[in-house]
């Protein structure tokens, strides 16, 4: 390859531009990701290259899919399919079914952990979490929660996993080893989503009827502080925020703002909001690239993806991919 690449100094700039392209798409030098959406009321999954904005395709997938997410080998791919009570698993490359995970009754969404051997999975409907073994796709336990269970999340040193009830408004403490609540934390109304900053010392929670975010300390586990959204022109109770994603510097935020159809631009150091980004209508949930240089949104109403350069912080096109977008992931 080397070599190659040296006999290139004979060639014009434009034909040195053009063989370059060719060698590096023949051994796999240039590549982009693929962005993967769950369609809740197509029924299917709609897949997008988001370097020149376009559809891929849309395959089938199983009834009101919403949870996404890939293994940490990026070989298997889980969606959970509400209406068929389980989440099914899919061959990354074919997508073809491949199993499926006994996840309890209508489950929404899912944390895996970091070690890759477990599943967790909100059952809302039961107020439980479900712990499944991968491995051996066996549920090995049922953690009792609040009411209406949604968000999920699991630190990522491991050490805590975290039930959001929306009706009972608290986040439960579950410790991963014994697979039992410590302790709960009071939080504002209907926490829709739960994560942690990549050095698990802090606790993000959405409040989508307060419309705000919460920060908490995970050692104290006690609010730090809350923060709130104004949008000029946008009424209070259309600020609904739902899905977060922090970068791995611990450097900003991004926060789905729902009907607001904003997402607010958060400085994960002093907690202050930096700027407002226009989306599509109801932005459910957010992705990074693998380089973290560009976001992905779900936009439930307007039926579409934004993607968001973040260098510029710069919304760069919106991709229609189909009827009501929901969960998103990313394979490089």
């Amino acid at each position: 390859m080397t070599e190659t690449y040296l006999l290139l100094t004979y060639f014009s700039p434009m034909n040195k531009k053009i063989i370059c392209l060719a060698l590096s798409a023949f051994f796999g030098v240039a590549h982009a990701e693929s962005v993967f959406i769950t369609l809740e009321k197509d029924n299917a999954l709609a897949i997008v290259n988001p370097v020149d904005g376009t559809l891929i395709k849309t395959v089938p997938i199983g009834k009101r899919p919403r949870g996404i997410a890939f293994s940490s080998d990026f070989k298997q791919l889980y969606v959970a399919t509400s209406d068929d009570n389980t989440i099914k698993v899919f061959d990354a490359q074919t997508l073809k079914e491949t199993g499926r995970l006994p996840s309890g009754k209508d489950p929404e969404t899912f944390a895996l952990s970091p070690t890759g051997d477990k599943m967790y999975v909100s059952n809302e409907d039961d107020s439980l979490v479900t712990v499944i073994d991968l491995a051996k796709k066996k549920v090995i336990k049922q953690i009792k929660v609040g009411v209406e269970p949604e968000g999920i999340t699991v630190s990522p040193d491991n050490k805590w996993l975290i039930s959001a009830s929306e009706t009972t408004n608290m986040v439960h403490w579950i410790d991963v080893k014994t697979q039992e609540i410590v302790d709960n934390t009071l939080v504002d109304p209907r926490p829709r989503f739960v994560t942690f900053t990549p050095d698990s010392q802090q606790l993000w929670v959405t409040s989508e009827m307060a419309g705000n975010l919460m920060v908490l300390d995970a050692n104290t586990k006690q609010a730090v502080k809350t923060i709130n959204f104004s949008i000029q022109g946008v009424t209070k109770e259309k600020i609904q925020p739902v899905g977060i994603v922090i970068d791995k510097n611990r450097t900003r935020a991004y926060v789905a703002l729902g009907p607001a159809n904003r997402v607010a631009v958060v400085s994960a150091q002093t907690l202050e909001v930096e700027k407002y980004l226009l989306v599509g209508s109801r932005v459910w949930n957010l992705a990074f690239s693998p380089d973290q240089k560009r976001l992905y949104t779900t936009n439930g109403v307007s039926n579409d993806m934004s993607i968001i350069d973040l260098e510029s912080q710069i919304v760069t096109k919106s991709v229609g991919v189909g009827t009501y977008p929901w969960g998103v992931a990313v394979k490089p």
